[in-house]
């Protein structure tokens, strides 16, 4: 069935049955698909290419001399 046919029948609702109609259609909608719940492991490997060619202990021994410069 198409929409245009659904369309055509429903124009012989009464108003009241129309109105339950858009209600129900309504509701329906209300409890379409939940959005997907996401895991905090989705984000593994996400900005990798940021770090490449960067050595691990060099930067956090940058870091710490930064530590060291502070007031």
């Amino acid at each position: 069935m198409t929409i245009t046919e659904i369309m055509q029948q429903v124009k012989s609702l009464s108003l009241q049955e129309r109105r339950e109609l858009v209600k129900l259609l309504s509701d329906s909608l209300q409890q379409g698909e939940e959005p997907k719940k996401h895991s905090i492991l989705e984000l593994a490997g996400l900005g990798e290419e940021v770090w490449q060619g960067i050595d691990p202990q060099e930067y956090i021994n940058q870091l710490r001399s930064e530590w060291d410069e502070r007031p």
